[in-house]
């Protein structure tokens, strides 16, 4: 399994993304899952990947390959706008499906492929969007500015309580870790280490990559600080009342 997330924000847009896989415990390995096509000054795109890691990897080769052919073939260098760039993610998509879903099925296999694609295309505003093992697609919106794939629930309360399109980019990449550690903390097929991306809006390329491995004085801090703020917090709140020989709370009708 694996865990990625990422957030659409006025300041530009944050991507993280773990690079454990789990096949047993016998078969955990590393491979990164988070892919970057840029031109500086014309085009940054980030995409990220869960889901069977060989159907994930053979998209990327594909869109990679297309990028490359320089044969005619629509490719994301050719994408005129972010909406254009999902739609011909997700069409190679079902192109990866129509070569192996059917072989697959005869092995037991499911096909299972999420993606997130973000990223800003010439004048256009940075776009993000959800992919599904489809191909269709949905946009990120200001009410709802992040997107999850892999194993998202356990980092999800701390976005959802916290994100807002008016956050900054520095607290945005320190969410997203707290997302990654809670996740970390609560799940073994998800681990370090992380990729981390930050893009501001209208520079048209990477403004931060950075590796983030276990030895990461940053992540070790905000992991341990985290634990005990939540540990005082929890402390902090009163006991139920009923618990001290009160009448219970009565509950709905």
């Amino acid at each position: 399994m694996t865990y990625c997330v990422s957030m659409l924000l006025d300041a530009g847009m944050v991507f993280l993304s773990d690079s454990r896989t789990n096949a047993g415990v016998d078969h955990i390995n590393t491979f990164r899952k988070m892919s970057i096509f840029q031109r500086p000054g014309e085009r940054v795109m980030v995409l990220m990947s869960s889901g069977n890691l060989a159907i994930t990897q053979q998209l990327v080769s594909m869109l990679r390959e297309a990028m490359a052919a320089q044969d005619g073939r629509e490719n994301l260098w050719s994408m005129p706008n972010m909406f254009e760039a999902a739609r011909h993610v997700g069409d190679t998509l079902r192109e990866v499906h129509r070569r192996d879903a059917d072989a697959l099925q005869s092995f037991g296999i499911d096909f299972t492929a999420a993606l997130i694609l973000g990223g800003q295309i010439g004048n256009e505003a940075p776009r993000l969007f959800h992919i599904y093992a489809a191909g269709n697609f949905i946009e990120a919106t200001p009410d709802t500015p992040y997107f999850q794939i892999g194993e998202s629930k356990y980092g999800k309360p701390i976005i959802d309580r916290v994100v807002k399109s008016q956050t900054s980019l520095d607290e945005a990449a320190k969410l997203a870790l707290i997302s990654m550690d809670s996740t970390i903390r609560s799940n073994l097929s998800v681990g370090v280490p992380l990729d981390l991306a930050i893009l501001k809006t209208d520079e048209l390329k990477i403004s931060s990559h950075v590796s983030i491995d276990a030895k990461n004085e940053y992540f070790a801090m905000i992991r341990n600080r985290w634990s005990e703020a939540l540990g005082h917090a929890f402390d902090e709140l009163p006991n139920p009342d009923w618990l001290s020989g009160e009448a219970a709370p009565k509950g709905d009708a």
